[in-house]
C-alpha cells in the first residue's frame, strides 16, 4: 500500500526554499556590486599608471637618458580572469567572495527543500513543472558551483545566479503545486533515468546561454574599441574575450548534447512501455526533437561550416529559447499525452 504524502514535510520544504531564494537575491546583489566596484577598480589604476606614463614621459624629456620603464614598479590592474578563465593573483575581489559564499549557502538550503519535498512526496522531487523548475535551479547552482573550483566564472555569476531566481519564481507564482503523489503513467523507473538526465542537461544550457548573451555583448563592445569608439560597458572588462567565452560555451554545450540525446532514447523507451509506441508525434515528443535537432546544427555548423562568432552564440540562444517553450507554453497550452506534466 503506498505511502500518505507528508504534507507537514511539504510545508517546510516550501519554507526553506523561500529562504533560498532570499539567499540567492542577497547573492545576487554581491556579484552585481563585484562587477561595480571591479570595473571602477580597473578603470581608476588605468588612469594612474596613464598620469604616471605622462609624467615620466615628461620628465624623459627634460633630463634625457633614462627610461621611465626603470622606474619604481607600477601598480598593475587587478586581475580577474584571463582568456583561460583561471584564476589570476590580483585583487581579493572582496565583494565576489561574500557572493560566492551566500551562493553555497543558497545552494545547501536549496537542496535540503528539494530532498526535504522528496520525503514529503515519498518519490524522486521532478514529477511536475513546480519541481522540475526548483529541482532545476537547484542543478544550475550546483554546476556552476562545481565549475568556480575550476575556473574563474564569476563574472557571470549575476547572470547564472540571477537565472536561479527567475527559476524559483516561476516555480512559486506560476507553478505552485501542493506536495501530492504522482499519476500512474508517471510511475515508473524511467521517470528517474529520463527526467533527471533532462534536468542535468538543462541545466547546463542554461549555463551556456548566459555565456552567449555576455559573448554577443563582448562582441559589441570589442568591435566598438576597434573601432576606437568609447567603451560604454566598463564592466565587461571583467569578463574574457568573445572567443574565449565561445570556446568554453560550445565544450559545454557538447556535454550538454549528449545528455539531451540520452533524454529523447529514455522518452522513446519510456513512452514504448507506457503507451506501447517508441515515437507518437505528441507536442512534447517533437518539440524535445525539435531541441535535439538545433544543438545538433548548432555543434555541427560551428564544428564543420565554419560558424562561429555572434552566429554561434544566437544558435545557442535559440535552442535555450526552445527548452523555454517547451517547459512553459508546450506544457501548459497544447494537449497531448504528457498533459499531465502541466503543474
Amino acid at each position: 500500500m503506498p505511502q500518505p504524502v507528508n504534507a507537514e514535510l511539504g510545508q517546510v520544504s516550501e519554507l526553506l526554499m523561500l529562504l533560498a531564494s532570499i539567499a540567492y537575491v542577497v547573492a545576487f546583489v554581491f556579484f552585481v556590486l563585484d562587477l561595480v566596484k571591479s570595473s571602477k577598480t580597473i578603470s581608476a589604476v588605468e588612469s594612474r599608471l596613464a598620469s604616471e606614463q605622462a609624467a615620466s614621459a615628461r620628465t624623459l624629456a627634460h633630463v634625457g637618458g633614462r627610461d621611465p620603464g626603470s622606474t619604481a614598479a607600477r601598480p598593475a590592474a587587478p586581475v580577474t580572469a584571463d582568456d583561460s578563465m583561471d584564476y589570476g593573483s590580483g585583487a581579493r575581489r572582496g565583494s565576489a567572495r561574500i557572493a560566492v559564499a551566500l551562493t553555497v549557502l543558497a545552494a545547501l538550503i536549496h537542496g535540503a527543500a528539494v530532498v526535504s519535498r522528496a520525503f514529503a512526496a515519498h518519490r524522486v522531487p521532478w514529477g511536475n513543472m513546480y519541481e522540475f523548475c526548483t529541482t532545476g535551479a537547484f542543478l544550475v547552482a550546483v554546476i556552476f558551483l562545481i565549475t568556480l573550483t575550476r575556473k574563474d566564472l564569476r563574472f557571470i555569476g549575476s547572470f547564472v545566479v540571477g537565472l536561479v531566481v527567475i527559476m524559483l519564481c516561476a516555480a512559486t507564482v506560476g507553478f505552485p503545486t501542493p506536495v501530492s503523489r504522482l499519476i500512474p503513467a508517471l510511475q515508473s523507473y524511467w521517470l528517474v533515468v529520463h527526467v533527471s538526465i533532462a534536468v542535468a542537461s538543462s541545466a547546463l544550457f542554461t549555463i551556456t546561454f548566459a555565456m552567449s548573451v555576455l559573448q554577443l555583448l563582448q562582441t559589441s563592445r570589442e568591435a566598438k574599441l576597434l573601432a576606437g569608439k568609447t567603451d560604454t560597458a566598463r564592466f565587461l572588462r571583467l569578463v574574457p574575450s568573445a572567443l574565449s567565452l565561445e570556446n568554453l560555451s560550445y565544450r559545454l554545450n557538447a556535454i550538454a548534447f549528449i545528455g539531451w540525446t540520452f533524454t529523447l532514447i529514455a522518452g522513446a523507451i519510456w513512452a514504448e512501455q507506457a503507451w506501447g509506441r517508441y515515437w507518437g508525434w505528441d507536442t512534447k515528443e517533437v518539440w524535445t526533437f525539435v531541441i535535439w535537432t538545433v544543438y545538433a546544427g548548432y555543434l555541427h555548423a560551428r564544428a564543420t561550416r565554419g560558424w562561429t562568432g555572434t552566429r554561434a552564440a544566437w544558435l545557442s540562444i535559440v535552442g535555450y529559447l526552445c527548452i523555454v517553450f517547451n517547459f512553459t507554453i508546450v506544457n501548459m497550452y497544447f494537449s497531448g499525452l504528457h498533459s499531465y506534466a502541466g503543474v
